[in-house]
Formats: structure tokens, C-alpha cells, sequence
């Protein structure tokens, strides 16, 4: 009998865990684009995803659209768990290279953030600002990281809000070919201090 040795562990790697004081245990893995693709479906077509803008997308389309994304020199994508259970999703780009691309002046340390909630029918209070700053503490424990850049569309005033709590200013408004959108960045300096603030919202 041949001995093929043990077998190669594909647990997705947890590359994040931050415990919230309110709202317990956040983590950030590896997303697999196979394994998470049916997850991603339910979440990114549901009606309060409509800013994701894959809202009519079928499944196969998903799974195209992370395998690419994986193979991607310049993006990669996470699923974020809360409590352990898959919880929100997050992307990670290089603005210079990717949907910024021409549209602004990319710094040295940019790194462009989209990140989206799971729907859910019981919401915690300040559950998506813990995921958010889940989100921020992810990129910025990458010491190249100097700045957080993003593109909300202008109409999405619910994470214009979010993104002015951890620290981020708006740049200016920019027209993509799918959006309207306010091109806002965070500094570290500015998330550090912010990040005190926002700490244990939800505890309150």
C-alpha cells in the first residue's frame, strides 16, 4: 500500500480575530470561492445588498466573478465570522490598479476596502460598525497599509456614516461607469484616533 502521507489541511486560513466588547468575537478567513460561493449568492442578491450591485446575478456568475477575483494580482476577498458563523464579506484591491485606476492619485500604502453585511432578521445594534472596525483593523495590521480608500455610492448614506466614524474624509465625487461615487480615504492616523471613540458602541 502506498503511504500518500497526511492529508493537506483546507481550513481557510483566520488571518484577523478581535474581540468586541459588545458584541463578542469578529474574525477574518480566507474567502474559498468554491466552498462560500453559495453563501455569497444569499447574501450579495438579497435586496438590502442593492448598493453591491449583484443583485441579479446568478450563482454561476458569483462563482466566476471570486474565482477571478482570486486569481486577481491586485484583489483578493475574505469572509468575515462573527461568533464563529460566517457574517459579512470584505474585498481588498490595489486602487491603482483596480476600480480606482485612473480616477484618482494613488498614494504609496493605498489599499482600496469594499465590505458587505450578511442580511439578517435579527440586527444587533452596532453590529455593522464592529464588523467595519473588524474591517479597518484587518487592513491596517498590514504595516505597508498607509491609507484606506473608498467609493461608496453617493445615495448609500447609511455607510457615509459609518465610514466618517472610523476616520474617513471625503476627497471628492468621482463618476464611474456603474456609479456615482464619494471617493473618501482614512488615514492611519486618522482611524487610530478615531478607533477610540467607536470602541464599544455597541456596549453602550
Amino acid at each position: 500500500m502506498t503511504d500518500h502521507g497526511p492529508t493537506p489541511d483546507t481550513t481557510p486560513a483566520i488571518r484577523l480575530t478581535r474581540e468586541d466588547a459588545g458584541l463578542g468575537t469578529f474574525a477574518v478567513r480566507d474567502l474559498d470561492p468554491l466552498a462560500d460561493t453559495e453563501l455569497l449568492f444569499l447574501w450579495v442578491t438579497h435586496p438590502k445588498a442593492a448598493f453591491w450591485l449583484m443583485g441579479e446575478a446568478t450563482l454561476p456568475e458569483i462563482e466566476r466573478a471570486y474565482m477571478s477575483i482570486a486569481a486577481a494580482e491586485h484583489q483578493d476577498a475574505f469572509l468575515g465570522l462573527h461568533e464563529g458563523q460566517p457574517a459579512f464579506l470584505v474585498e481588498r484591491y490595489d486602487p491603482a490598479h483596480v476600480e480606482l485606476k485612473g480616477l484618482y492619485d494613488p498614494e504609496p500604502g493605498d489599499v482600496g476596502m469594499h465590505f458587505l453585511t450578511a442580511p439578517t432578521s435579527a440586527p444587533l445594534h452596532g453590529f455593522s460598525l464592529g464588523v467595519l472596525v473588524t474591517v479597518m483593523d484587518f487592513l491596517f495590521s498590514d504595516p505597508a497599509t498607509a491609507r484606506v480608500v473608498v467609493e461608496p455610492d453617493v445615495r448609500n448614506t447609511a455607510v457615509h456614516a459609518l465610514n466618517e466614524a472610523v476616520g474617513f474624509e471625503v476627497v471628492t465625487r468621482i463618476a464611474k461607469p456603474e456609479k456615482d461615487a464619494l471617493l473618501s480615504v482614512c488615514t492611519r492616523e486618522r482611524y487610530e484616533a478615531a478607533r477610540a471613540a467607536v470602541e464599544g458602541v455597541s456596549a453602550r
